[in-house]
């Protein structure tokens, strides 16, 4: 299974936090690593990430779990459970603020095959975390 994952510490409170994570006009301002995000961010809802690393490329998504300044899960893939990935983003209090988590892991049949065409998203996952600091701490 293929996975990436990243993990900071933020000095801020979950729920601007969450507000940035969930306003989805809002990730082009701050985030360096997304070109644009459609769609509304809530439980059941189908959102579109246009992402900077692969210009022109569009990833559906669906918000399958909300936990309001908790956790978010989105997904996407194949039917059948051919292939499957799954970005879960996670704010926990820490001993400085929150401690902020995001990992997306790939899954099904085709992940093997699938999954070596996926780019080394590390970076754009590092750039991530960078910026959402960046942006809840006010820097």
């Amino acid at each position: 299974m293929k996975s990436f994952a990243v993990r900071t510490s933020i000095r801020a409170t979950s729920e601007s936090i969450w507000a940035l994570l969930t306003d989805a006009a809002g990730y082009a301002q701050w985030n360096n690593s997304v070109e644009k995000v459609e769609g509304t961010i809530a439980l059941g809802q189908r959102i579109t990430v246009r992402p900077k690393i692969d210009p022109g490329t569009a990833f559906a998504v669906t918000v399958v779990g909300f936990e309001p300044s908790r956790r978010m899960v989105w997904t996407g893939g194949m039917p059948l459970g051919l292939f499957k990935g799954e970005r879960t983003f996670t704010l926990q209090p820490g001993a400085d603020g929150v401690e902020f988590s995001m990992r997306e892991d790939y899954t099904g049949w085709l992940a093997p095959l699938i999954g070596a065409l996926v780019p080394d998203l590390q970076p754009a996952f590092d750039e991530f975390a960078r910026d959402l600091k960046r942006a809840a701490q006010g820097a």
